[in-house]
């Protein structure tokens, strides 16, 4: 029987400018792969901005940490011969490796360009606040230290719709770009009336020649890397029609198993299934609704009713297609989405991803290891490999749920026989000291469980019947199973 999955963010807002990420992530791998991790979600591998970007400022999508183009030749992660040697030393030890993709906009062009726009209001980007004048934009990319290896295309005014500066005066905005057939793409996020435009110069997915160029990038960095899937960024804000033929193209040269996961970042579980129906559930989503009702959960403590914790979420409504996460990159302090949930809840909401039969869960590298910066904060990693470890080896079989109090829930793995003494009884208090009476099965009768977690002392005897009552301390979680 095929252990359960686990998947790694490897890396948080953070980490060290240092260019060693890659000889990190190499240097972990084993580490990793014994504790339960068989999948490493790599963040954004192209060149950005500068030596020191995270890789969202995206560049150059064909610079990999080879060519000398911003100031440097590594990225801040390191070289591109560190990243394929990190790359294949996961891929040697059965970790599948997913790229971060940037596709939604290009960040520090190489030259300025004289191009007619308008301006719209930001609130409503439907709405034009001007009539059309000429701006200084920064959108022509030649990339001159690459010199057209790889690809010769290069990037003008005319392969954008939007941009946010003018050189000329320097003004900020969001400025439409004017020409034949361009406006904002549809079938996009309706935010802000159209929210296409996030940042720096907006991808026009209306363009066959962008169209065609990207489809190569994507196929050709695949391969390149040699990764077993991509993380798809801010696609609320990209053309859905272009994602679901990007999904094609790269799976027709790849293979069928080539995984896709993609951030739709959107707490309205209607539009997270929506988004799934109109790509014919192609790629899973990260469970964006899951992330706010722990991070809620967190703040209200007892007030918040934990039967409820799983309503309205896309693990619950679409479990097949839910990557689950507590927090990532964005939702840390301080970052674009902060939404951080609070130490105390940590070890609950990650035995709520972790330990149960729906999702594909993600552990955040910031949880484990701890995050950097000027306000440092000290990792779980004892706590999450205890959870991570029952996860491997007791959470299995049918799955029988005891959300029955506002503030002591509970549910039971069966365990399966293919997988020796599988099997667990979990449960979580939000409030009080609290117990839960379950059924583990008759099988179990005459068994001694202890709490995994060691938050509970002694032993509990499984009855003749298949029951036990199974202690929680308060606000905290409790796995109990045989040693």
């Amino acid at each position: 029987m095929k252990r359960n999955s686990t998947l790694m963010q490897f890396f948080e807002w953070h980490v060290n400018a240092d260019g060693n990420h890659w000889k990190r992530l190499k240097e972990q791998v084993p580490e990793l792969k014994k504790i339960g991790i068989d999948s490493i979600w790599v963040p954004p591998v192209t060149k950005g901005l500068s030596a020191d970007d995270n890789g969202y400022g995206i560049y150059d999508g064909y610079d990999l940490g080879e060519f000398d183009q911003k100031g440097t030749v590594r990225t801040k992660y390191g070289t591109k011969d560190e990243l394929i040697d990190a790359v294949f030393t996961c891929r040697d030890l059965g970790l599948n490796v997913y790229v971060d993709v940037v596709m939604n906009h290009k960040a520090g062009a190489d030259e300025t360009e004289l191009f007619q726009v308008v301006e719209v209001n930001p609130l409503n980007r439907n709405e034009d606040l001007s009539e059309p004048f000429e701006i200084e934009g920064w959108t022509k990319f030649t990339f001159p230290g690459r010199n057209g290896r790889y690809s010769e295309f290069q990037w003008s005014f005319v392969h954008f719709n939007g941009t946010d500066y003018d050189a000329k005066t320097g003004k900020t905005g969001v400025f439409k770009i004017l020409g034949e057939n361009k406006d904002w793409n549809e079938h996009v996020d309706n935010e802000f009336g159209n929210y296409d435009y996030l940042m720096f110069a907006n991808i026009d997915y209306d363009h066959p020649d962008v169209i065609k160029e990207m489809f190569h990038w994507g196929r050709w960095l695949s391969t390149e890397v040699g990764c077993n899937g991509y993380r798809l960024d801010a696609i609320k804000h990209i053309n859905q029609k272009f994602i679901s033929t990007f999904v094609k193209e790269v799976r027709n040269h790849k293979g069928d198993d080539f995984y896709f996961v993609g951030e739709f970042w959107n707490p309205d579980l209607n539009e997270c299934r929506k988004y799934l129906d109109e790509i014919d559930y192609q790629i899973d989503l990260f469970d964006v609704p899951l992330h706010y009702k722990l991070h809620e959960a967190s703040k209200a403590g007892r007030d918040f009713n934990m039967a409820s914790i799983f309503d309205d979420t896309i693990v619950h409504s679409h479990p097949l297609n839910a990557v689950t996460f507590v927090d990532n990159h964005d939702t840390q302090p301080r970052e674009a989405l902060e939404s951080w949930v609070e130490d105390w809840f940590k070890p609950i909401a990650y035995s709520l991803i972790l330990l149960r039969e729906g999702g594909y869960p993600c552990v955040f590298y910031g949880d484990y290891y701890g995050i950097g910066g000027e306000e440092p904060i000290p990792g779980k990693k004892e706590e999450i490999e205890m959870l991570l470890s029952a996860r491997y080896h007791k959470a299995y079989g049918q799955q029988d749920d005891y959300f029955d109090h506002p503030n002591t829930i509970g549910w039971v793995r069966r365990g399966t026989e293919e997988i020796e003494k599988s099997g667990c009884a979990v449960v979580v208090s939000n409030g009080d000291d609290g117990e839960k009476k379950m059924y583990v099965g008759t099988h179990r009768s005459g068994e001694e469980w202890s709490d995994l977690t060691y938050n509970c002392e002694g032993t509990i005897k499984i009855d003749e019947e298949g029951f036990a009552v199974f202690p929680v301390k308060a606000g905290s979680v409790s796995v109990w199973a045989l040693k």
